[in-house]
């Protein structure tokens, strides 16, 4: 997925440098692609919360019982939930991206 949206995204920055570039099919596909990376982030955003849940309550597991299984939980779920908080973040970063460069495409398409 990282690797499709950073195509997408230099994708439709070069479309957005060409004069011809935009046109309401192209605006069309990028409301689309828009949502499905809405979808994906929205997803993420439900596992990466998930996983942080379980990884405060494994922690306070391990606090309050002091085992070995609470300790080889704890560091289980902190070593899951780092990937996706950094995915999440990507996606997050790069769908508020493609908002931006929809709306300039929108300027291009009413000033053509």
């Amino acid at each position: 997925m990282k690797n499709e949206i950073k195509e997408y995204l230099s994708e439709v920055e070069l479309r957005l440098r060409d004069e011809n570039g935009v046109d309401e099919q192209f605006l069309s596909e990028m409301l689309t692609r828009i949502g499905f990376y809405q979808h994906e982030r929205l997803v993420h955003l439900i596992v990466t919360m998930t996983f942080a849940v379980m990884t405060v309550l494994s922690f306070c597991i391990l606090m309050m019982t002091q085992s070995m299984f609470a300790l080889l939980l704890s560091c289980l779920f902190l070593v899951l939930v780092s990937p996706y908080i950094a995915h999440y973040y990507f996606l997050e970063n790069s769908v508020q991206k493609l908002y931006r460069l929809y709306y300039q495409a929108l300027e291009k398409a009413k000033r053509s």
